[in-house]
């Protein structure tokens, strides 16, 4: 196969059927592994230097948009191309084929977790994974970090969720939102303390040739904004939204799990600013020590399969519903398996739907504000504020692993020698995160096999 990049002479693409489109975005589901980074790399390769269904100015003007709306900016951007190229079918499908192979291969993985995980082998796996995905947060809250606290204002607010969220126990929704309004307050005294940054580019815009959806090509009837369309498509996704909820509450009862973990998981889709560390620790309030579907170890057991299974991080939502469908015994008791894969079924319904609520009715008119202060202010200070509180979810994680049965039991040196070395492996060799998890797990294997 000639897989040399096309260059400026080369011929324009063809017109691009639905099918041929889909095949693509079906593949992609089950090979996009590398977080949202490595995603958008790849959809760079294929649709921008390989394919050329987009160019590449219009490929990086979908994914500023992106994200600048809370979700997965990478399965956004899926679904962004998919509308652009094929109206509304075109992104719903898109968007849903870049999810569902994540979904399906996190259930069974689910079920695998409930059902062997006590055996000595698989605990070992996990017991080498659970340090291993601590450094992997630290280097996460790094990661977010290099990129938001630009000045002593970003610095002072990342400090301050910190503080608030270790010390006084705030929720989460309120540390966003005082970020988000002391954004903007901040930004119509002080403006400069917000002003643009180079846009998230990823690399120089190129020639690859010709593309089917070019720098010139005029914005498809579809992609216009128009206020019919916005609201037709939000009186549509709110009716769906509120249909599936109706049915779960006539079906369970209102105060039932699944019926509060489709309220839970809805708030935590519009909470997502900044990718999905940022929601980890809402997920983690709401789950674990709220509503207490699963532990704190299984928390972390989860942020390890998402980060080794292809599809969006976020995904570990799948994980989460899926035990405490299980351990809710939500379809009765000999019925673990069905009320588990149900749960994580709803609740990754309910964690995406936003999202393209979000693109189909929001997108022309978050492009038209972009670049505007009072718009972006607020979504950096949440940046900032992220930040701190990916941080508190790191130092916690830590303090379970580290000392597994409490502050007053036995610390576990084997686990912080595991930690330290993949903060090294993350830090001065850049190593991936399912290569450090792949490391970490073999050396746990090993010691079990000890």
């Amino acid at each position: 196969m000639d897989t040399s990049l096309p260059t400026q002479t080369a011929s324009k693409p063809q017109s691009l059927t639905l099918g041929t489109a889909l095949l693509f975005w079906f593949k992609l589901g089950f090979i996009s592994f590398g977080g949202p980074a490595g995603q958008i790399a790849l959809m760079h390769t294929e649709l921008v230097e390989r394919r050329r269904w987009i160019s590449d100015t219009r490929f990086l003007h979908a994914l500023n948009y992106c994200m600048l709306l809370p979700g997965p900016e990478a399965q956004q951007l899926a679904t962004y191309i998919g509308w652009l190229l094929h109206r509304t079918w075109g992104g719903l499908l898109a968007g849903a084929l870049f999810v569902l192979p994540s979904l399906a291969i996190l259930i069974a993985l689910s079920w695998v977790y409930l059902e062997f995980g006590h055996v000595t082998a698989i605990a070992g796996i996990f017991y080498g994974i659970k340090p291993a995905v601590s450094a992997l947060v630290v280097h996460a809250a790094h990661r977010i970090g290099s990129r938001s606290l630009k000045n002593p204002t970003m610095w002072g607010i990342a400090i301050a969720s910190f503080l608030a969220i270790f010390a006084l126990d705030t929720p989460f929704p309120a540390i966003v939102l005082t970020a988000a309004l002391f954004g903007w307050f901040v930004s119509r005294a002080w403006p400069q303390v917000f002003a643009a940054q180079p846009a998230h580019t990823g690399k120089p815009a190129a020639s690859h040739g010709p593309a089917l959806i070019d720098d010139d090509t005029p914005a498809p009837a579809h992609a216009r904004f128009s206020r019919a369309g916005l609201i037709k498509v939000l009186v549509i996704g709110s009716a769906l939204w509120a249909a599936v909820m109706g049915v779960l509450v006539l079906w369970t009862g209102a105060n039932s799990t699944l019926t509060q973990m489709g309220l839970f998981f809805s708030k935590a889709a519009v909470m997502t600013f900044g990718g999905a560390y940022a929601v980890l620790p809402y997920v983690f309030q709401g789950a674990v020590e709220h509503h207490q579907w699963l532990s704190a170890g299984q928390m972390i057991d989860g942020l390890a399969l998402g980060e080794s299974t292809p599809g969006p991080l976020i995904m570990v939502v799948a994980f989460v519903a899926f035990l405490g469908g299980w351990n809710g015994q939500v379809a009765g008791p000999d019925a673990l398996f069905y009320g588990g894969a149900v749960a994580a079924t709803l609740v990754t319904f309910f964690t995406f739907l936003p999202s393209f609520i979000f693109i189909l009715a929001g997108g022309p008119l978050v492009e038209a504000t972009h670049g505007k202060l009072g718009f972006t202010a607020p979504l950096a200070a949440i940046s900032a504020a992220v930040v701190g509180v990916i941080l508190n979810l790191a130092l916690f994680f830590a303090y379970h692993v580290l000392w597994p049965t409490g502050s007053s039991g036995r610390f576990d040196g084997v686990a912080a020698l595991i930690a330290a070395a993949s903060l090294v492996l993350f830090f001065r060799f850049k190593l991936g995160a399912m290569t450090v998890l792949a490391m970490a797990a073999a050396v746990g294997a090993g010691l079990s096999a000890i």
